[in-house]
């Protein structure tokens, strides 16, 4: 077996690792399989790349499209790296104590959370019982498909496993992070609650979280990570790349 074959080896077990979340298609894994059938290509068809390039090598256009594309390479595995280290730093980052827990919304599939949202209600009740004198916020609207509020759905689902429901408080007009911790902080601020904030979401989504919240000036900023299903995590860490691109340039 050659280098090259496992080259495309590597490159098809990352494509099968974005086609398995289908049908669930996001920005993630849309660019993942794009990305990953062009690398196919080119290592499938190397040698006939190779002389494309060498025949065109001499006009000025090309020279600057192949420079341009390798420092763009570079330069995007460089910053997704970085991403990932403050991505996971991010969801690391444990509370000692804390007063306000806020549980981040995600699909409800009629009236009952899916699999991820439960994820991250089993991950507050926890958090809960370490900081019994904190309040929990759910937080989430309702969206398409779903018959309740995300914010409704959580709640219900929290009093089914035991939660003292006087200590849970929904917020359930916010249609993204955005205004889950800007709705957050409106209802919290009216009840004397001050601005530090725990926040319980998927690990993956924890570094956006914070930055939103920091910039809804939150003071300290902890976190409670959910586990990500294996199955989901490639395509949903890829996303976040693209949704962290999108906070720098519009901030939000």
């Amino acid at each position: 077996m050659t280098i090259r074959h496992v080259i495309l080896a590597v490159e098809i077990f990352f494509l099968l690792l974005f086609i398995i979340p289908i049908p669930i298609i996001n920005e993630g894994n849309s660019a993942g399989i794009v990305l990953c059938a062009l690398l196919i290509a080119v290592t499938a068809k190397f040698g006939s790349f190779c002389r494309l390039i060498s025949k065109l090598w001499g006009k000025v256009p090309t020279r600057v499209l192949v420079i341009t594309a390798a420092v763009f390479l570079a330069a995007g595995f460089i910053y997704a790296g970085i991403l990932s280290f403050k991505m996971y730093r991010a969801q690391e980052n444990v509370p000692d104590d804390t007063e306000l827990i806020v549980v981040l919304g995600c699909q409800v599939k009629g009236t009952r959370p899916s699999r991820m949202l439960r994820r991250r209600l089993d991950v507050a009740l926890e958090a809960m019982e370490k900081h019994p004198d904190a309040v929990c916020v759910v937080s989430g609207g309702q969206g398409y498909g779903e018959k309740i509020s995300e914010a409704k759905a959580m709640h219900d689902y929290l009093i089914s496993k035991g939660a003292d429901e006087s200590r849970i408080l929904m917020e359930d007009k916010s249609t993204s992070t955005f205004e889950n911790i800007k709705f957050t902080f409106e209802m919290t601020d009216k009840l004397g609650y001050g601005r530090d904030i725990t926040i319980v979401t998927d690990g993956f989504h924890q570094y956006r979280a914070s930055l939103i919240a920091k910039q809804e000036g939150a003071g300290r900023i902890t976190a409670y990570s959910a586990h990500t299903e294996p199955r989901y995590l490639l395509t949903f860490w890829v996303r976040e790349w693209l949704g962290l691109t999108y906070f720098w340039i519009f901030g939000k």
